[in-house]
């Protein structure tokens, strides 16, 4: 048996001291330091006062560490689990983009023989496939030759690899393919990159689509007149990424969106490309050549490419930007992403039970150790 001791535990909304987090591959219990007798056979990891929080769960990433989930390599996978467990990634999906089928079949591929592998790092549970539904109005970073209207099709064979599927929905007749995938996949469909109107988008959230991709980014912006997809999500009860490198969306907008969505519903990512915990310089996104510097990546025309973010330095930006406490901003890369992919009974808290994937940090949320499914992936 492994236990952490003399370590502040986050569990939902509470911060509890004095206990004991005792696990093997899943949590067995948190108990009270006087009512445990550990062995000398047990494991004992010393805390020293640090926090000890659900690991983070990153739902869209394309990249980190020089590789990219395009390149359609295990060794790449492997790379961008390895480099993102030691910010606190325990969990992730690999994230497409808009380039040629085969090029998305065989990132496809790779994700679903990864999601049955240890890589040592994170662990991969399934893929975001972000593109190529999508409309060239608000393609951002995605090449415009290979954009598609939505088609189940294509993804036909991948129901099971595939778990959030972004799209623009006014490029779907009849809502055909929202309506089809809602009824016979488990798949999370996601506005994003999207042209909607505000009755479009409306529209399309009752037929299916629960949730939006990075808010505020690729998306038609909110008018008085004409309130668009922003208007659409402010008005449900849809949840919604966030980048929160405060390059993509300005601090004040990430208040307001708090306060309208309420922290329940917002969902920190990283939508991190290769160069995610690189050096500056020149770096390529979907084939397309991409500049890293000053913090952010853009494409040569200045169009922002992805990011270079990290979930920790999320989680400090978000202490920064607005009024919430430690534990509320923790369930934005633990409870909500769990929640929204439908994976609350095994990931996302401190639960008896649940998968053991775990991070301790100190008070600037710098980490110090990283537990995957009970194993450390990384210490320092």
């Amino acid at each position: 048996m492994k236990a952490i001791v003399n370590g502040k535990i986050i569990v939902g909304n509470e911060i509890l001291e004095n206990k004991v987090l005792l696990f093997e591959k899943k949590i067995i219990d948190i108990l009270d330091r006087n009512n445990v007798c550990l062995s000398k056979n047990d494991y004992i990891i010393d805390a020293k006062g640090l926090y000890i929080s659900p690991g983070f769960i990153d739902v869209h990433i394309h990249g980190s560490g020089g590789k990219d989930a395009m390149d359609g390599k295990i060794e790449s996978i492997k790379v961008i689990s390895n480099t993102i467990a030691k910010r606190g990634v325990t969990s992730f999906l690999p994230t497409t983009m808009t380039m040629a089928k085969e090029h998305i079949y065989k990132a496809l591929d790779v994700i679903e023989q990864a999601m049955n592998m240890d890589l040592g790092g994170a662990k991969v549970l399934g893929a975001h496939l972000e593109g190529p539904f999508i409309n060239p109005k608000y393609k951002g970073a995605q090449k415009v030759d290979f954009i598609k209207n939505p088609s189940f099709d294509f993804i036909k064979g991948y129901e099971n690899v595939i778990k959030i599927i972004t799209l623009a929905p006014e490029k779907d007749e009849n809502f055909k393919f929202l309506k089809y995938i809602k009824e016979n996949t488990d798949i999370v469909l996601s506005i994003g990159h999207s042209d909607a109107t505000y009755e479009q988008a409306i529209a399309a959230i009752d037929n299916g689509i629960s949730r939006a991709t990075h808010i505020f980014n690729a998306m038609t912006p909110l008018n008085h007149r004409k309130p668009g997809i922003i208007g659409a999500i402010m008005n449900t009860d849809i949840s919604c990424e966030l980048i929160a490198d405060n390059i993509h969306v300005h601090k004040g907008a990430i208040n307001v969106l708090t306060k309208i969505k309420g922290k329940d519903k917002i969902i920190l990512i990283t939508d991190s490309m290769r160069a995610g915990c690189m050096n500056n310089g020149i770096w390529e996104l979907g084939g397309q050549k991409v500049i890293v510097k000053n913090g952010s990546a853009r494409l040569e025309d200045n169009t922002l490419a992805g990011s270079i973010l990290t979930l920790d330095n999320a989680i400090k930006n978000m202490k920064n930007n607005i009024d919430a406490s430690l534990c509320e901003i923790i369930s934005m890369v633990t409870i909500n992403p769990a929640k929204d992919i439908n994976i609350y009974d095994k990931k996302g808290s401190i639960e008896k039970g649940k998968d053991s994937d775990i991070v301790i940090f100190d008070k600037d949320i710098n980490i110090r150790m990283t537990i995957v499914e009970g194993n450390i992936v990384y210490q320092k």
